[in-house]
Formats: structure tokens, sequence, C-alpha cells
């Protein structure tokens, strides 16, 4: 790893190892802003004590992100434009890291400070969105191409539809509990249950069920949150050393050569169905196959940009032997071509096994660049678990007592919880992000509904001014500082 760094100017390492340092230290809070949704109702219902739940959680986050992949690290990444992605330099990846890190860090550390379980999810997007903005106001780009609004709307309905589902579910299960077993000692509270049956700890079945749903939470949490702080690093190292993370140094030959074959089957595909899409790509109206002066991702370009790559990567057998500016070029061919088969994808008159061919010709282009070295994962993992271990308390009895008027019972903790560790596991699949936080709180309020155990309203307008709030106010933080870093470098 450490040979990656050398020969970079004194001034680019410091920079990117501080630029690492505010990376990890977003997951090591995030371990202990939204992790305390995953141990609030385990230590609150005194399944576990709170040293053992929290290292465990902590244990599990770390599993969670080193098993988790990066589908939902590079559904980050892409928030931001392919044209601002394929066109950073040093000075511009410095000030959009800083920029969208700072933002972040900031608003988690309010809204911990409070007590207020807001979204480190809501919060790294908002401040994504707001670099991605800013950059167009700052280049005179229309404000619809400074970010990439499909998938942002994409990950949007995943972070609103996925609270309101879990509101819902989890009050159906509760209520399917109380039908199933009505006079359960589940249905109590921990305060009922040292008051009536003069025990401390809830019934075994439900101590079981209600410490493995936790695990489940804590695990899928690693992987959907750390997911994004893999997506974070990778901006990070793609921004200041481009040349050595582009594209994944470690692919095999074989993964070259399919890369190579998708592009040429990207080729042929494209001429199969030169009636639908020969005006959308100007199929054989090129004048000339050079590229433009000024890279820009044109779906007009795209036999230009084929003939490129392939003659880039002809005979190439290992991304090493490329020089640093071909691999970024190969690297900007990739995602453009991968951008406008994504476009291509949505026209109309493609039949669905095209649209199916399609899809998996654009997993092959995009093999050696949606990656994560290794070093990479561990490091957020460490982070994220170590993080896990500190700072739990003041969240914990928010979601214990402050959202409902009656504390939580058992039965409302299992149900909560197992909605939650099944609705991000589900988004782990779907390579979506989604908020452990807005998730969880949004159960617990759905079993204190079916509980009729009611609300309490100043809890609730908190949460619910935090989940509304977050989003404008990193968008508008990040992009204030993103615009003063970029003044400051043009200076």
């Amino acid at each position: 790893m450490i040979d990656l760094f050398s020969g970079l100017d004194a001034w680019v390492l410091v920079s990117l190892l501080l630029a690492l340092a505010f990376v990890l230290a977003f997951e090591f809070i995030n371990g202990f802003h939204d992790t305390a949704n995953a141990v609030a109702t385990v230590i609150y219902t005194k399944a576990m004590p709170p040293h053992l739940a929290v290292f465990f959680s902590g244990v599990f986050n770390f599993l969670g992100v080193l098993l988790g992949g990066v589908g939902v690290a590079y559904a980050i990444v892409h928030l931001l434009p392919v044209e601002l992605l394929i066109n950073v330099n040093t000075g511009h990846g410095l000030a959009m890291v800083f920029s969208l890190l700072a933002a972040a860090i900031t608003w988690n550390l309010g809204t911990w400070y409070f007590g207020i379980p807001a979204s480190s999810s809501h919060t790294l997007i908002g401040s994504i969105l707001g670099v991605g903005l800013a950059n167009a106001l700052i280049n005179d780009i229309p404000l619809g191409d400074g970010v990439n609004w499909q998938k942002a709307i994409d990950i949007a309905m995943s972070l609103v539809l996925s609270p309101m589902a879990g509101f819902l579910i989890a009050a159906l299960v509760l209520i399917s509990l109380k039908w199933w077993r009505p006079l359960s000692k589940m249905h109590k509270t921990p305060e009922q249950r040292r008051k009536i049956d003069d025990k401390k700890h809830p019934p075994f079945w439900n101590r079981l069920v209600l410490v493995i749903s936790a695990m489940a939470v804590s695990f899928v949490h690693g992987s959907n949150d750390g997911q994004k702080g893999i997506g974070l690093i990778m901006l990070v190292l793609i921004g200041i050393v481009p040349a050595q993370f582009v594209l994944d140094l470690n692919s095999t030959t074989y993964q070259i050569e399919r890369t190579r074959d998708a592009t040429l089957h990207l080729s042929q595909f494209y001429k199969r169905n030169a009636d639908s899409l020969g005006e959308f790509l100007a199929l054989g109206k090129s004048v000339s196959g050079d590229l433009p002066e000024k890279f820009r991702c044109n779906p007009q370009q795209t036999e230009p940009t084929i003939d490129a790559l392939l003659g880039t990567l002809k005979g190439v057998a290992d991304y090493h032997s490329l020089s640093s500016e071909s691999r970024i070029e190969v690297r900007r061919y990739l995602l453009c071509l991968d951008d406008t088969a994504k476009k291509v994808a949505k026209l109309p008159g493609l039949a669905p096994r095209e649209k199916a061919d399609l899809d998996k010709l654009r997993k092959d282009l995009t093999t050696t660049t949606e990656y994560a070295p290794f070093w990479v994962i561990l490091a957020v993992a460490l982070a994220l678990g170590l993080g896990t271990m500190v700072g739990w308390k003041r969240v914990v009895l928010t979601i214990g007592e402050k959202i409902g008027k009656q504390g939580m019972t058992y039965a409302q903790g299992m149900s909560a919880q197992i909605t939650a560790a099944c609705m991000i596991g589900m988004a782990n699949i779907f390579s979506l992000p989604v908020s452990t936080t807005h998730v969880l709180s949004s159960g617990v309020a759905g079993t204190m509904v079916a509980n009729k155990s009611g609300l309490q309203g100043g809890t609730v307008r908190t949460i619910l001014l935090a989940w509304v709030l977050t989003l404008p106010a990193t968008v508008a933080l990040s992009a204030g500082l993103f615009w003063l870093a970029s003044k400051a470098l043009g200076s």
C-alpha cells in the first residue's frame, strides 16, 4: 500500500492523509452516532449489559463492512455527475472532499451532542449534493447537470419510503404478536417486569430474539453505512491521486479481457439496434474518430469513445503497463460508455431482452472501476467498529423512553429491530443507501401507535425536524465550503 503514495508532493501527501483521517473520523462518529440506534433496544430492555451490547455490536458492524461489497459505495459516488468524476484534478478533488466531509462531520456531531437520532445517510448525501450543485454554479453548468438527479431521486425514494415502511411493518408485526400471544410477558416493559415479576431481564426467548435482531441490525448497518465510508475514501483517492486509483491495478488479465470484450459487444449491440438508437448516438455520422479536446460524456461521441478505448486496451494484460494518463483516459471512457448505456436503456423501443443484455454489459464495463482495495475496507470497518463502542448513551434514552408516552415493551423492541434488520438487508441487496436511524426510530414509533401508547410530540417533532432540515442544511453548508475553497484555489 505504501508504494502507491510514493513520489507524491509533500503537500499532496499531507492533504491526502488529512482527507483519509477526515473520512475515518466521519465513520468513527457514524459508529457512535448511528449504532446507538442498533443497541438502544437491547440495552433499554436489559437483554444485554451495555458493555457487552456495544462490544458485540462493534464486532458485527466490523463484519458487515468486510462482507458487504461495494454496491452502496458506488451508489453514493455516482450521486456526483459523471462530468465531475472524470474531469477532477488534485486541487479540485481536495476542495470537493474537504467541503463535503467538513459539512457532514459538523452536522453529525451537532445532532449527536443534542441526542437527536438524525441520519448520517441524509447528512452524507446532502453534503455530496451540495458539492455537485456548487460545482455547477461555479462552472456555469446547468443545475440539471450538476448532480446525477436520477440517482439522487432513487436514493431519495429509498430514504423517504423506508421509514414509512418501517413504521407500518413494525406496527403490523407487533399487532401480530399481540394477536398470537396476548397475555405473554413479552408485552411488559422492563419497569413492569421488575415490579411485577421481580425479574431484571426479559423472558429467555424474548431476550434471545432481542439479542439476535440487535446484532442483525448492527451487521446490516455496517454493510450499508460502512459502504458509504468506502465510497468516500474512493472519492478521496481518485480525486487526489488518480493515477493509482482510477482503475483497479490488481485486475487480472481475465478481468481486463472481460472489460475489452464488453466494449466490443457494446459496439455490436449498438449496431444491431441502429434503427432505434442511430439518431440518439449519431451512429455512423461522426466526421472523425477523434474525441473532442475537452473530454465530455456526449452520447454522440459513443463510437469514437469505443474506438479509443479498444485502441488503448489493445494487447494490455496488466493495467500497470499503462501510463498514468492512459489509466485516467480508460476510466473516462468506461464511465462515459456506462453513463450512455444507462441512458440508452431508458429509451423507448428497446426490447426487454436487449435491455437485459445492456445491463449485463454495463456490469462487465465497470468491473475494474467500481472496486475498493482491501485496506480501505479494513480501515472503514475498524473505524466504524471502534466508534460503536463509545458515545451510545445519548441516543439510547431517546429511542427507549422519549418516542412513546410509555416505556418500550419487549415485543415492541423485537418488532422494531426485526423490521429494521430485514429492511436494511433488502436495501443492501439492491445497493440502496438507507438510514438505520430513521428505519429503527420510525419502527419504534409504529409499535407505540400499535400498542396505543401514544407518541411524545416533542421528541417526534425534534426527530422530524432533524429529518427535514438535514438535507437542506448540509447541502447549503457543503456548497458554501466548496465555493470558498474553489475561490481560494482560483485566487
